[in-house]
């Protein structure tokens, strides 16, 4: 087998992450810090939307999906689709909202069971770090679980304050199997980025998509 033959083999050049979590945790403004570095502090309802950003180094054109679904969990079959069609997730917490954890829990589940591989790439992100008065959750309460029944990576982040974004973005990929020369290329995104690459896909109840 030919070098080029193996890297295609190990390194995708087109990935799809979700974010999952409950309501509020703040996976909306997790998405937004890591692609135009904004911060929109009202919370704003999501059904599901679709990004889509494209890098290019090196002559090698890598596209990134990322999916930002719902944290109502009124839509099953959305979510379940969701799942089956992406290569990592982000299961978001915030650490003052302990209820919001147990939903991790949950939605951890729901992806083994659909993806079928134990294995599966996922990061744990406890968000919100910035509300440290009113933090409920440890970082210790979750690294137990983690440590010892999950073995999935873990951090902890702010959107508010820009804390681990693009730590947790480089994690994703990484264990999705983007190219890991990529990662010089996060940390100039706004300039790696081209404008058109930055659509957004707005997914209403009636699975029609309004491009922006």
């Amino acid at each position: 087998m030919s070098s080029r033959m193996s890297f295609e083999a190990k390194e995708k050049t087109e990935v799809r992450l979700v974010f999952l979590g409950a309501a509020g945790v703040g996976k909306t403004a997790l998405i937004q810090r890591f692609l135009k570095d904004t911060f929109e502090p009202k919370h704003r309802r999501t059904v599901e939307e679709l990004h889509r950003k494209e890098f290019k180094v090196g002559g090698v054109k890598v596209t990134i999906n990322i999916m930002d679904t719902s944290g109502s969990y009124s839509f099953p079959a959305m979510r379940k689709l969701s799942i089956q069609n992406s290569d990592a997730f982000a299961l978001v917490y915030a650490v003052d909202d302990p209820e919001s954890l147990e939903a991790v829990k949950s939605l951890r589940d729901e992806i083994l069971e659909v993806k079928e591989d134990k294995y599966t790439p996922i990061v744990v992100i406890g968000n919100k770090i910035d509300r440290q008065e009113e933090r409920q959750v440890t970082s210790e309460d979750v690294l137990s679980q983690l440590e010892l029944d999950w073995n999935n990576s873990y951090l902890e982040s702010s959107a508010k304050d820009n804390v681990n974004v693009l730590e947790a973005f480089r994690e994703l990929l990484q264990q999705a199997n983007l190219p890991s020369w990529l990662s010089p290329a996060l940390s100039r995104r706004r300039e790696t980025f081209p404008e058109e690459g930055n659509k957004r896909l707005n997914m209403n109840k009636t699975n029609s998509c309004l491009l922006s």
